[in-house]
């Protein structure tokens, strides 16, 4: 079988535009994808984050949904604590209804925001706790067996919204291998965990009615273009751009330049910054593709998370386009 290709669409605003732009470019990007032959496309639930347009995040789907044609969409994930499950289940059972087999619901217990931001939206401290009771809930709201007497959400689509686990902790690994549902892993951003997470889900992994066989998943951040040097520059523009997003949390609105965050992350209190990026497949389409499939490989990955980073949009889209055609050609 082909390696499976999948995108996690951050939704970037970049400096000097604005929201719209972001959701011009996601329509763009998916269009890209569905061109390049993507298994789907995910958009993930963020808060506060001015550089983050997708915090509606079903809003987002259905926009994007409405403007292609055939690729899955969905996200990747909700934070289902930030949320009561009947919403979220009306929520996605109305994107369903409207775009029937092409919607995913990933789920995750983080708040996706700070603490500030946690208080804003109403969640209390201890909501992750519940995370396991609420993703049953959600699962009996979509498949119409309700746990809770008398409650249904409304509109239910005549199939159920296949549900995904996100993490990047054992939690979630042990979570999705208990319940029998596929499991996605934030490598791209948090890989340490990532080879005893996967063992874990594997060794415990119980079947399902969605789910007969474990099904792994696994984020890459992938900067392809035509010359080595062209995908480098790419890479090492937007690893700065985000350095600087975090940095500035905690140092106002102090200006550094590129020469002082690359000190930065050479540096002792840079490096756990740098290694978050670890896994980044970068250069040539077919190096690309060489390390793609070595690390899908090294983890048994039925399907990669593919993120593209480039700060531009026609850089992003011919990264999903040279990627895309690289792992087709080596299938023929």
């Amino acid at each position: 079988m082909p390696l499976a290709l999948s995108i996690l669409d951050l939704a970037s605003i970049a400096p000097g535009r604005t929201a719209r732009d972001s959701f011009d470019n996601s329509v763009a990007l998916a269009r890209a994808a569905e061109r390049s032959g993507y298994r789907r496309v995910w958009y993930a639930e963020h808060h506060n984050m001015g550089s983050i347009a997708s915090s509606a995040t079903s809003v987002l789907i259905g926009h994007v949904a409405g403007q292609t044609e055939s690729i899955r969409l969905g996200a990747g994930g909700i934070m289902l604590p930030n949320h009561s499950p009947l919403v979220i289940a009306e929520q996605f059972g109305t994107l369903e209804t409207l775009y029937p087999g092409r919607i995913d619901l990933g789920l995750g217990r983080a708040p996706g925001s700070d603490q500030k931001t946690m208080f804003a939206l109403r969640r209390d401290h201890s909501s992750a706790d519940t995370f396991p009771q609420d993703v049953l809930e959600l699962q009996g709201y979509l498949t119409g067996d309700s746990r809770i007497p008398g409650v249904q959400a409304v509109p239910r689509a005549e199939d159920a919204v296949p549900l995904y686990i996100l993490g990047s902790s054992l939690f979630g690994a042990q979570l999705a291998a208990q319940l029998g549902l596929p499991y996605a892993f934030a490598s791209h951003f948090a890989p340490d965990a990532l080879h005893r997470a996967v063992e874990v889900y594997r060794e415990h992994f119980r079947p399902s009615e969605q789910l007969a066989e474990p099904y792994v998943m696994a984020g890459v951040n992938v900067f392809a273009a035509e010359t080595y040097e062209d995908a480098a520059q790419q890479r090492a523009v937007a690893y700065r751009a985000r350095a600087r997003m975090m940095i500035r949390r905690g140092a106002g609105d102090v200006a550094f330049t590129d020469e002082e965050i690359d000190a930065f992350l050479t540096s002792p209190n840079g490096r756990q910054l740098s290694e978050m990026t670890k896994y980044t497949a970068v250069g040539l389409p077919e190096d690309v593709r060489t390390y793609l499939n070595e690390f899908a490989t090294s983890i048994g990955a039925d399907e990669l998370i593919l993120v593209h980073h480039a700060t531009e949009i026609a850089d992003r889209i011919r990264s999903v386009e040279l990627t895309g055609a690289a792992v087709a050609a080596a299938t023929h």
